[in-house]
Order: C-alpha cells, then sequence, then structure tokens
C-alpha cells in the first residue's frame, strides 16, 4: 500500500506539472480522489465509481445532460462514409469505444477478449449482460477520470478516442428486431377513458390486472433527427358517406421511454419479474408519433396505420447502472397483481421530462408538458415479464416502449390529445394556437435525473412534420 501510495503521489506530480493541450483538465483536486480510489467508501469500488465526487479529465459543464456518472451508449459515424461505431458520451465529447478496445484497455474477464465494441451497432455488447456491462462502466469511469494517467496524459491515445459531439453523426444504437408498445400510465389511461367513454367506465378493468401492449412496427423506428411525413390511411364516415381517406388530420407526439432488451430468453422460458431488470440494459427517450385514423381502424385488431407510419428514439441509451441512485418506489398497485407479476421491490425513477414545440416558421419553442417516468403504473420490469409469460422470446436489442406517460396534473399530460382534450383547449404557443400538429412543427423532448452537482440525462428527442405526398 506504502508502494502504491507514493507511486500515486507521483503521478498526481506529474500531473499538475502537466500542459493540457485540447481538453480542458477539470481543476478537482487529485488527492482527494486519490484516497477515494485507494480507501473507497463503504468497502466498495463500485461505490466509488458511483460516489458523486468523481470527477472526470474532461470538463463537463454542470448542466451536461452527460457526466462521468452517466455514461451513456450510442452509436455514431466518424465521417459519412466511415463505419459505424460504438461509443459513449462525455461532456460535449464521444469516447470512441473501438479505439479503446484496440487499446486493450477493456481488459476484465467479460470483455478482455470480445469483440463487442467492434460491431456496427450494440447488439453484441448486449447480449453478454450485466456483469460485462458493469465491467464496461467501471472501466470507462475509470479511464475517464480525473485521477487515472493512462487516457489523460496519452495525447495521441485520446486524439483517436475522443471525438467532439458535434463532429459526428449519431446513428441507431441498436438493431431492433422486434417493438412493442405498452399502456402502462394510469392518467394516460384515464384521460383517454374519459374522452371515448365516459365517466362511467373511463378504464377497461382487464388494464389494472395486465399490463396491456400491442406489437409495433420495428421498421419505421427512426434516431432523433428523422423528419417524420404525416401520414396517410382512412378515416371515420361521416353520416352515409364512404370513410374519409386522405392525410391524418389530427396528428399526435406521445411522451414515452423504452426499456432496450439485454440477454434475451429461450423460446417457452418465461423471464422471472425479480430477475427481469437483467435483461433491461437501459432507457431511451421515445416520441411514439399518432395519427388520427388510428380510430378507424384499431377494431378489432388494435392500432395500425395510425402507429407504424414513425416511431422517434434518442441516440444515447442510459443504462440502469447510472439511473440507479434515482430509483423511486412505483405507485401501489390496487388490486394487488397476479403472483407472476408480484415484485419484491418495484421501482421507478425519477426521470424529469419535458416536450417542447417549435411551432412552423418560428424559431422559438414553447413548452407545453413536464412529466416524469415515476407516474408509470406497470413498471417496465413488470412489462418484460409479462411480456415473456407466454413463453416469447425476446432478443437483445428488443424495444419495449412504456406507453404516453402522463402525470396527475394537466400541465403533465403526455399528448395533445390530453393537453388539449381532444381539440378542445388549443394551446397558445408563442403567439400562435395549437390543437394538434400541423405541417413544419418540430417537437422536442428531453429526460433528465438532477444529481448532487450532476446529472443523468438522455440528451434530446426530436423530429419535424413533414407534409403528406399527393
Amino acid at each position: 500500500m506504502v508502494i502504491l501510495l507514493r507511486e500515486s503521489l507521483e503521478g498526481i506530480e506529474q500531473c499538475q506539472s502537466h500542459e493540457p493541450d485540447e481538453f480542458t483538465i477539470s481543476s478537482t483536486p487529485l488527492l482527494p480522489l486519490l484516497f477515494l480510489s485507494l480507501f473507497p467508501p463503504r468497502n466498495s469500488v463500485e461505490d466509488y465509481h458511483d460516489a458523486m465526487v468523481l470527477k472526470s479529465f474532461i470538463e463537463v459543464h454542470p448542466d451536461s445532460h452527460f457526466s462521468i456518472q452517466n455514461l451513456p451508449y450510442g452509436v455514431f459515424k466518424h465521417e459519412p462514409d466511415s463505419q459505424p461505431r460504438p461509443g459513449v458520451a462525455i461532456g460535449e465529447y464521444v469516447l470512441d469505444l473501438s479505439v479503446i478496445a484496440l487499446a486493450g484497455l477493456f481488459d476484465g474477464p467479460y470483455l478482455r477478449n470480445s469483440d463487442c465494441f467492434n460491431q456496427p451497432n450494440l447488439n453484441t455488447f448486449l447480449a453478454l449482460g450485466r456483469p460485462a456491462w458493469k465491467e464496461a462502466r467501471t472501466t470507462l469511469q475509470k479511464l475517464l477520470s480525473a485521477a487515472e494517467p493512462i487516457l489523460r496524459d496519452n495525447a495521441s491515445l485520446r486524439e483517436k478516442a475522443i471525438v467532439p459531439m458535434d463532429k459526428v453523426q449519431m446513428l441507431l444504437p441498436i438493431a431492433i428486431g422486434d417493438y412493442t408498445d405498452f399502456f402502462a400510465s394510469k392518467h394516460h389511461a384515464k384521460n383517454c377513458g374519459l374522452m371515448f367513454r365516459g365517466p362511467e367506465n373511463p378504464i377497461n378493468p382487464n388494464w389494472f390486472h395486465i399490463p396491456i401492449a400491442y406489437h409495433g412496427r420495428a421498421s419505421s423506428v427512426v434516431i432523433s433527427g428523422t423528419d417524420i411525413i404525416r401520414p396517410r390511411g382512412q378515416g371515420h364516415p361521416t353520416a352515409n358517406s364512404l370513410p374519409y381517406f386522405g392525410s391524418s388530420r389530427k396528428l399526435d407526439f406521445e411522451l414515452e421511454m423504452a426499456a432496450v432488451v439485454g440477454p434475451g430468453n429461450e423460446l417457452g422460458k418465461p423471464v422471472d419479474v425479480n430477475e427481469a431488470a437483467d435483461h433491461i440494459f437501459g432507457l431511451v427517450l421515445m416520441n411514439d408519433w399518432s395519427g388520427d385514423i388510428q380510430a378507424w381502424e384499431y377494431v378489432p385488431l388494435g392500432p395500425f396505420l395510425g402507429k407504424s407510419f414513425g416511431t422517434t428514439i434518442s441516440p444515447w441509451i442510459v443504462t440502469l447502472d447510472a439511473l440507479e441512485p434515482f430509483a423511486s418506489d412505483a405507485p401501489e398497485q390496487n388490486p394487488p397483481p397476479l403472483p407472476y407479476l408480484a415484485e419484491k421491490e418495484s421501482k421507478n425513477y425519477d426521470i424529469s421530462l419535458q416536450v417542447s414545440v417549435v411551432p412552423a416558421g418560428q424559431k422559438d419553442a414553447s413548452v407545453v408538458t413536464r412529466s416524469n417516468f415515476k407516474h408509470l403504473y406497470w413498471t417496465i420490469t413488470q412489462q418484460l415479464a409479462h411480456h415473456t409469460i407466454n413463453g416469447c422470446n425476446l432478443r437483445p436489442g428488443d424495444l419495449l416502449g412504456t406507453g404516453t406517460i402522463s402525470g396527475p396534473e394537466s400541465e403533465s399530460y403526455g399528448c395533445l390529445l390530453e393537453l388539449t382534450w381532444n381539440g378542445q383547449k388549443p394551446l397558445s404557443l408563442g403567439g400562435t394556437n395549437r390543437t394538434f400538429l400541423e405541417d413544419g412543427d418540430e417537437v422536442v423532448f428531453t429526460g433528465c435525473c438532477k444529481g448532487d452537482g450532476y446529472n443523468v440525462g438522455f440528451g434530446k428527442c426530436s423530429g419535424k412534420i413533414l407534409p403528406s405526398p399527393h
């Protein structure tokens, strides 16, 4: 220990005399970090890596979503014609994981001989499971910490591995084999029921026993920033006329998040609800755009063209390990769920969500709603367990949407259908009114957890509406 301490102190002296180049070295004193690394609190190295005092040698603005406590995963291109590669976000930079892997810095038992970071998506890494995810997180937090010289003091390696975020193109981080959308918010379910069924029976009785869902269209899941074309289809006939055919007249956003599946399960072998978290890598923001053509087509088999035209997700997957400090108790479920859905620990996460709209022809965004992930009635682990209870096999990269996340107050409703009460109460957006989305409108989702001096955020999830082709 004395030798380690002497060598570490010598490393600090070298660091203090080191001239920073293109990166700003944070001014955090290194000696306290040294002692934390040598004497981790609560006898846990993992606690050290998750500690609020952990700082990166890359300066991270206090408002940044991408702290060293976060390190969300994505896939990017360095140049338009370059190969996609996995990375993690840190401040205003992307750490290229293929470079870190090539340098032999993933030297733990799970990742040492893996090619998971030399792939065009994260699916291979997701399939490795939680031990590998934890090993990667520990390694990356150490490499990026202010007290670790391996990357900090190697200018050549830094130049290859650390890329400005504004110089990369973000891609879908996963190959999505299947996509399922749930209906897990009690407040959203109640509001929709009040509008369309009335106060006598706003929520169908089965909703309190089953995490309701339908199978979505994976091929039209797109990355944030992709334009969305207004869908066309059939609408309700009026009087004795034929059904209307044309562009959706009421186009809406739906504030959702989605769980990204890690290791799957074998066909015919359900996942126990108390083990379901080990099958979830992390969460993304998701806008499951919705058109009113759904109202005419959904009986009896559910949504089709009114949903399959586009679903937007954020580029960065925030891991459950990064979200763990923000875990919160899930709402009480009454009646109690059936035994296969009864969790020993039922939890959500305190993730503040916000939706802004930039009306067509304007530059300024108007906030239209603020909600929170913790409002979900059915947890993501219950959703996954229910999905597999019939023996359905999930696979790495599958996407499980939560459904619209609405809170109890009107200003926390998760879609325009609720916010305008189906068009009866127009919203004022910077001098113009909206009941539903118009061509040229841009919708921007953000989500963030607030820690003590740091954030764990998701960045943004955005899309602009383009007119239907004629």
